[in-house]
């Protein structure tokens, strides 16, 4: 005889912003409006800026508190950083 198992599962919460933002860094509307007017290459090309700058950011971060170091260990400290990141 075969029995039929009901398995009860839990309803999915929402996705929740696990990260607290600052007012100021809260997007305002015309940003907003201009992020929906692009198309989703344009969105992916401003991120891709985005991220790159950021690792521009942090290699200058990491010579700046590393003047010794060898731009080849500095590299190296960004890419360990990213690598290990977060979001």
């Amino acid at each position: 005889m075969v029995f039929a198992t009901s398995v009860l599962l839990a309803p999915m919460a929402r996705a929740v912003h696990r990260y607290f933002m600052l007012p100021d860094e809260q997007p305002d509307s015309e940003q907003i409006q201009a992020l929906r007017a692009m198309s989703g290459q344009e969105r992916l090309r401003v991120a891709e800026r985005l991220y790159w700058s950021a690792r521009q950011m942090k290699a200058a971060g990491l010579r700046a508190q590393h003047p010794d170091w060898p731009e080849s260990r500095v590299e190296a400290g960004v890419r360990r950083i990213f690598a290990n990141a977060r979001s």
